[in-house]
């Protein structure tokens, strides 16, 4: 019987049906332009992106010129890849264009799809960028498709991580701009942390597509993108605090592994407390006492390494560090670290040489940052389970693009066994029936531990298979070669993101690529001829692979575990069943399962006891299937609550950010910065006064004396303010006029003394660094706030607003320091040995972490070189310089970090010899 909502979908349509349906007029008229654009020479094809270009300049729409734009990218790519586009490769052209998400199943080209609205909006000459989840496909893609816009006379840049700036300006200043999501992000951070316009690398943020959309805006947007700085070296105290930890006994604290937290308990408190008191860590009487702030720190983040994260699962150890294992894609996140302290507790916990942690000095949630952008859109294969966070974030409409031939996979229900030991026999004895049969396997696992040991489970049956995992991370471009082969086993920690289709019988560009670097190795060079023989060699084997591996049944999907979001588990099954190949996916479960064993399964194993399960024995039926969805979807519920409400926060701050990066824009966009030095010298007056002479008092309650002191320490003027308060008649406004004349004309006097043009560089220089170093100690202030915040919920309000009130009230004080400070700097200001220096960017670090997963994905090879640090990193600040340096010659030095040894010879920082404008 068909329910209300299923009637209505059969005669009306699906939701989806009726978005799909004005695209197909679209199609028809991109179809209708193909004969008359094939006959086109390259020139003329070539042509017609100056037409469309001088036709939106004159004001044309980019709708208008869809089809023929379409049309042209289409004959485009038949004429250099040998590609043509489908008909649904058109509609998911046309839905990215919309600033929507196109949902496509695996294997249905999104690569080429995306040539469609990247050469449409390219037009406009504001750039567009392709937003990807990893260097490597960054990198091939805009290799691959820039054939394409090359070909079309569109210039295309690459942003890679080992890019200097005017590498990235040249790729930025490109018509289209291939990168990753960490890329983008920290350019854009850099570039509000520069001190000259022209120094920036990034245009306006006018369109991007993201590929992989619900790995780049949901699974990595749990945390912010980073630019931190060094701090001092503690490990002491992580080593010291870590040996506390296995003293702890079960009673002293609590695991919520669904919320993936640990507290101490009461218990644990005192025992902990005692401990502390023994080795003199402990001031005063309790553990939660002000002075031990930095001891509990570092003790919630040693049980949380402890207790919360397991070696193998959730990092390796490898040549003497702890690596992060992606939990979305089981890939080693070499150079990549724990925040907050975590990377060093896990570095202590397994005895290996502790990395100094760092402060940060930037950041930016990828909400917020892609938010940027006047339209954004994105495609993935699993899209739809999400749909509401996207439209609710990002006011992104997922479309469901139809497939290009009909989908065969077919999706059996799960199987339910008592215990592991049950599910990996089943799971073994699948794989053996589907290798006998010449049917390639690819089993997932949901870590590097259960992958191990489902191979050596293997192994001991004498099962010839493959691993996929962190561990085996360099042969991953080979083992998805061969992952299509019929009878071959693939084990892997996850397939999410890996960026290459499994292609039943097996992949040939990869393999005539592998044969080329093996005979290389050897010392051959093949010529074209061999390379072609070898060519036609390969493309036979993988031909009869193929009807092998489709007679048998295609790829067939093993999950061993079901994940806590139901798309990752899509991502999984979508690896079988492309271009309308059979396939076939199937989930083995216990009741051991983490999945299983944190939501419930007391109740479950009682239920399959009561049917008389037998061992060995499972259930299976529809009806599980849907339990297990439901509790998947409580927890991608859950999760999308924690991700809302921690970006509600960081909107507080990005409402502030977007003030502090404007604001820096346009005092570098001024070369003379002398009018809004004076009404920063006239408010600090104005608020001095204020402070000391308050409003409608009386003389008697003026405080002269504390004027006076606070205008010879911010001033360094002696005035006899003493004097004027006797006089008679005398007001807090005369004061405030005696006050800024004599200010001004000692301002006056130093920029005469200086030089205008020298004066100039002064205060632009002692501004920006001024303000850069407040922001980043608000920033700190802000992320002790939030930290502590929550507890105002006891007291029945809410977090949120007094985050908002008090945070606006740290800004506006923030911006009464700076002003201060600034006047203060520039009235005690005198001349050095020296020019005033070029303004030198701190010496940062990059980094975006998950305080789950740890996901830092900004791994760069400089940081990796140097040992350094918490988080990702990149020394920006490390300039090369001539070698040929003389001490005595200045003009040699080149130029020289602030916080650098002078060149001199000295023994001093620069910026206390050569490079000072020494305050008195």
């Amino acid at each position: 019987m068909l329910s209300i909502g299923n009637l209505a979908a059969k005669v009306f349509g699906t939701s989806n049906d009726r978005k799909l349906k004005k695209y197909y007029g679209l199609i028809e008229a991109t179809n209708a332009l193909e004969p008359e654009v094939e006959k086109l020479s390259d020139a003329d094809l070539r042509q017609r992106t100056i037409e469309f270009r001088k036709r939106v300049a004159d004001g044309e729409s980019l709708e208008s010129l869809m089809p023929e734009a379409f049309a042209t990218v289409r004959e485009a790519a038949k004429r250099t890849l040998g590609q043509r586009h489908f008909d649904v490769q058109l509609m998911g052209g046309m839905v990215l264009h919309e600033g929507r998400i196109a949902e496509m199943k695996t294997g249905e080209g999104k690569t080429l799809v995306a040539t469609l609205p990247v050469y449409l909006n390219a037009l406009a000459g504001k750039g567009v960028h392709v937003v990807t989840v990893n260097d490597y496909l960054a990198k091939r893609d805009a290799a691959w498709m820039g054939q394409v816009y090359e070909f079309l006379g569109l210039t295309v840049g690459c942003i890679l991580h080992d890019l200097g700036d005017e590498e990235r300006h040249a790729a930025y200043a490109a018509d289209v701009t291939y990168g990753t999501n960490n890329e983008f992000g920290f350019d854009y951070l850099r570039d509000n942390m520069k001190y000259a316009i022209e120094d920036m690398v990034q245009r306006d943020h006018f369109y991007a597509i993201v590929d992989e959309v619900d790995s780049i805006l949901i699974d990595e947007a749990r945390t912010p993108l980073i630019i931190s700085g060094p701090l001092e070296d503690r490990s002491e105290l992580y080593i010291t605090i870590d040996k506390f930890l296995p003293e702890l006994v079960d009673e002293d604290y609590e695991v919520d592994e669904k919320q993936r937290t640990v507290t101490l308990t009461e218990a644990g408190n005192e025992h902990l407390e005692q401990l502390l008191t023994d080795a003199d860590l402990l001031k005063g009487e309790s553990l939660y006492d002000t002075e031990n702030v930095s001891v509990v720190h570092h003790v919630n983040q040693a049980l949380r390494a402890h207790k919360l994260f397991q070696r193998d699962k959730d990092y390796i150890v490898k040549n003497g560090e702890v690596v992060i294992i992606d939990e979305f894609t089981g890939r080693m996140m070499s150079g990549r670290r724990y925040s907050e302290g975590l990377h060093q507790a896990l570095e202590a916990k397994e005895g290996v040489k502790i990395q100094p942690e760092n402060q940060t000095l930037a950041s930016i949630t990828f909400q917020n940052y892609f938010r940027l952008y006047n339209k954004l859109s994105g495609m993935t294969g699993t899209a739809l389970t999400e749909q509401d966070e996207f439209m609710d974030i990002y006011g992104l409409d997922v479309v469901e693009v139809p497939t290009n031939r009909p989908m065969q996979r077919r999706d059996e229900d799960d199987e339910v066994y008592r215990s592991a030991g049950e599910k990996y026999k089943a799971i073994v004895e699948r794989i053996k029936d589907a290798q006998k049969q010449g049917q390639p396997c690819l089993v997932g696992t949901t870590s590097i531990e259960k992958s191990e040991l489902l191979a050596d489970i293997l192994k001991k049956e004498k099962v010839p298979h493959n691993v996929l995992n962190a561990r085996y991370h360099e042969q991953e471009a080979q083992i998805i070669a061969q992952a299509g082969v019929p009878g071959a086993v693939t084990i892997a920690t996850n397939m999410a993101g890996r960026g290459t289709d499994i292609q039943l019988g097996g992949n040939w560009e990869m393999l005539l690529e592998t044969w080329i670097e093996e005979q290389q190795e050897k010392g051959k060079e093949p010529d074209d001829l061999a390379i072609q023989r070898k060519k036609d060699e390969i493309m036979s084997q993988i031909a009869t692979g193929k009807e092998k591996a489709l007679a048998a049944g295609g790829l067939y999907v093993i999950g061993t575990e079901r994940h806590e979001s139901r798309r990752i588990d899509n991502q999984l099954r979508g690896r079988s069943g492309r271009q309308g190949d059979p396939g076939r996916s199937h989930f083995y479960l216990s009741l051991e399962d983490d999945l299983m064993r944190i939501f419930g399964s007391d109740r479950m194993d009682g239920m399959l006891k009561a049917l008389g399960l037998q061992e060995g024995e499972a259930i299976v039926h529809p009806w599980i299937n849907k339990a297990l969805e439901k509790a998947q979807a409580k927890v991608e519920g859950r999760n999308f609550d924690i991700r809302k409400n921690l970006l509600k926060y960081d909107d507080v701050m990005n409402d502030q950010r977007k003030v502090i990066f404007e604001q820096r824009r346009e005092l570098m966009t001024e070369t003379d910065l002398n009018e809004t030095i004076a009404d920063m010298r006239q408010q600090v007056v104005e608020d001095l006064v204020s402070k000391h002479i308050p409003e409608k008092s009386y003389a008697e309650q003026w405080d002269i004396e504390g004027l006076d002191e606070d205008v010879k320490e911010i001033f360094d003027l002696n005035l006899p303010i003493a004097d004027w308060a006797k006089e008679e008649g005398i007001a807090e406004q005369e004061i405030t006029e005696r006050l800024l004349t004599a200010a001004d004309e000692k301002a006056a006097k130093k920029a005469s003394d200086f030089g205008p043009d020298t004066m100039r560089q002064i205060e632009k220089a002692v501004l920006l660094q001024t303000l850069d170093n407040l922001w980043r100690e608000h920033l700190v202030t802000l992320d002790h706030l939030r930290q502590v915040i929550g507890l105002r919920g006891y007291g029945q309000r809410d977090p949120l607003n007094e985050y908002k009130g008090e945070s606006f009230t740290l800004f506006e004080s923030m911006l009464g320091h700076l002003r201060e400070a600034v006047t203060r700097q520039l009235m005690h200001v005198q001349r050095a040995e020296q020019e005033p220096p070029q303004l030198e960017e701190p010496e940062m670090f990059a980094h975006h972490f998950d305080p789950r997963t740890g996901e830092d994905e900004f791994a760069l090879a400089e940081a990796e070189a140097s040992g350094v640090t918490e988080g990702v990193a990149k020394t920006r600040s490390a300039r090369s310089r001539s070698t040929d340096i003389n001490p005595n010659d200045p003009t040699t030095w080149g130029k020289v970090p602030r916080n650098a040894a002078c060149p001199c010879g000295s023994g001093k920082k620069y910026k206390h010899c050569h490079g000072a404008y020494s305050p008195r």
